[in-house]
């Protein structure tokens, strides 16, 4: 992909591109809006045994984008400990584990299977890491991690996937188990990325939020619904904005725009 553009500004469409964004306002409906909420972990969980381990790449840029996963150490050795809310196989966890030394990680994800796939890791050790399931938006985190011990909470690729009307819930679940002072990281779809335009009518749940064929949902973030957010539950933004990428596919002589959103978010 290209390099980043990062700022305060969304995506400018095309002409074409608007035009059949107005045009798709027939919503699913609220039967289906209902089952695909009841039914989200069954879709989840058939998610990851379709594509066992094999969907995600391992995510290495982590610790390049989110450079407070280092600055947050008071001193160079300091013993972090860090909870990865929706953990998925473990394609982030495990980079960061081999590059950290001096992590101990939390680890959840709503998939059963996900959680299995984590287990079966060669690389996962209770000693560095512990890994439950859990729905964020309503299974209280505290019976897993002690209240007020967590360093950084990473939030990546999450909440997007979540009802908008629940995401305050888990939102209000992580703040019991951060220590004050420190923050969640945060890194989602943004609006008008590549993926919402692609979705086919009749897959519109709501104001940026639609259905996949398998199920799963996606929701797409403005900067402004992202900071309320954080701020209804008591956190203070520090780092709010999108990243533009361009990811260029020299084979089709594709070029397609990506948009994401990032952030950073204190508990005072």
């Amino acid at each position: 992909g290209t390099f980043p553009k990062k700022g305060h500004s969304a995506r400018v469409l095309s002409a074409e591109e608007a035009e059949r964004l107005a045009k798709d306002q027939v919503l699913v409906s609220e039967f289906k809006q209902l089952k695909l909420e009841k039914e989200a972990q069954k879709n989840w969980d058939l998610f990851y045994k379709r594509n066992s381990t094999n969907f995600f790449k391992d995510r290495h840029w982590t610790t390049r984008e989110f450079q407070e996963l280092k600055a947050c150490r008071e001193f160079a050795d300091q013993k972090l400990t860090i909870l990865e809310a929706g953990c998925g196989v473990g394609n982030c966890l495990f980079p960061l584990l081999e590059e950290d030394l001096n992590i101990f990680a939390y680890a959840c994800d709503f998939s059963p299977r996900a959680v299995e796939y984590v287990k079966k890791n060669a690389l996962y050790s209770t000693e560095r890491c512990k890994v439950f399931q859990c729905d964020l938006t309503k299974d209280d985190l505290l019976d897993n991690i002690p209240a007020d011990s967590v360093d950084v909470v990473t939030l990546i690729f999450v909440l997007s996937a979540i009802h908008p009307d629940k995401m305050h819930l888990v939102l209000k679940n992580i703040y019991k188990v951060l220590k004050p002072g420190k923050c969640v990281l945060f890194r989602d779809y943004g609006l008008y990325d590549h993926a919402m335009l692609r979705f086919k009518s009749s897959s519109k749940l709501g104001e940026n939020f639609y259905v996949r064929q398998d199920g799963t949902r996606s929701y797409f973030f403005t900067e402004e619904f992202l900071s309320q957010l954080f701020k209804a539950e008591g956190y203070e933004q520090v780092v709010n904005e999108y990243v533009q990428r361009e990811t260029v596919n020299r084979k089709e002589d594709l070029r397609v725009p990506r948009v994401f959103l990032q952030g950073k978010f204190q508990k005072p």
